[in-house]
């Protein structure tokens, strides 16, 4: 398998008027961001309000993502309550022949770790792609431990784990005891703090305006200049402390509205973005930022 560590661009999803995806803008997204140097995207994840689309959409946004990735590294996000339909997401991956597949775990009906497992198994089997855990415990509501994450880690079917927890002991058991498995780390705001625990790099929503700082992060923690990646750590931290005032996916499109794209709104029933938070965006985040030039 290539070597599929780096930095992921965990994409939004563009909306027009009518709710419909904006391709153009998707496109747009996607060139913006290897021109920022991501080394990949992590694709109909919850960052693109993927679980609040049906199968035919998250197709349609898996195909555009392919077709215009040129050589970036590609995971789909395949996850549903819905095992019927992650199974044809992850048939449609293999069909557009995407790298890994993931997914976050079953959820709302407090599943048993068994059948949490049964669940990722069928999907890694039946889709013949290796697959990435989801771990997203504060949003899933699923926790996995050592023990849980491991009986994955030792299984050849299993490529790694997008961890999105600030358990870092855990984090760093797991890359300890599996040091060739892939260990993304998915908080933006503590990137360095897990490649410092033995991440591979890191799948971030913030990265779709500011890749390069995180790209950043990583190569100067690779060189060994701590110091100076916690400085574009700090940076990051200041442009994502103004966006948790507003709302984070709310504020991330609303960003890249004012880059130029043509972004929409999240979905209801999330909120749209007040003229007062705009202000804030345009006056506190979008000076610190590189411009698109697509």
């Amino acid at each position: 398998m290539k070597d599929l560590k780096g930095i992921y661009t965990a994409l939004l999803t563009p909306f027009d008027r009518n709710g419909k995806i904006n391709e153009e803008a998707l496109k747009q997204l996607v060139k913006h961001n290897l021109n920022l140097g991501a080394d990949g995207f992590y694709v109909c994840g919850s960052t693109g309000e993927a679980l609040m689309l049906n199968v035919e959409e998250r197709k349609q946004i898996m195909k555009i993502v392919k077709e215009n990735a040129e050589s970036a590294n590609l995971i789909a996000h395949i996850g549903s309550i819905s095992e019927r339909d992650a199974h044809a997401l992850a048939a449609y991956a293999k069909e557009l022949d995407y790298d890994l597949i993931s997914s976050v775990a079953p959820f709302y009906y407090k599943f048993s770790f068994p059948e949490i497992r049964d669940y990722y198994i069928r999907l890694a089997e039946k889709s013949d792609m290796k697959m990435l855990v989801y771990h997203i415990p504060v949003f899933s509501g699923v926790g996995m431990g050592f023990d849980e994450l491991s009986s994955f880690l030792e299984d050849d079917r299993f490529a790694g784990i997008k961890f999105t927890s600030n358990d870092f002991f855990t984090m760093e058991r797991c890359k300890n005891r599996f040091p060739d498995k892939l260990l993304l780390s998915g908080y933006d705001e503590m990137i360095l703090s897990g490649l410092a625990m033995g991440a591979d790099g890191g799948i971030g929503s913030t990265y779709n305006f500011m890749a390069d700082k995180f790209v950043l992060i990583r190569k100067l923690f690779l060189e060994g200049k701590t110091e100076e990646a916690r400085k574009v750590q700090n940076e990051a931290n200041r442009i994502i402390s103004v966006l948790i005032k507003i709302g984070v996916m709310q504020a991330e499109k609303e960003i890249m509205n004012q880059l130029g794209f043509d972004f929409g709104h999240c979905l209801p029933p999330f909120k749209k973005v007040t003229a007062e938070g705009k202000k804030l965006l345009k006056e506190e985040v979008l000076p610190y930022i590189r411009k698109a030039d697509v």
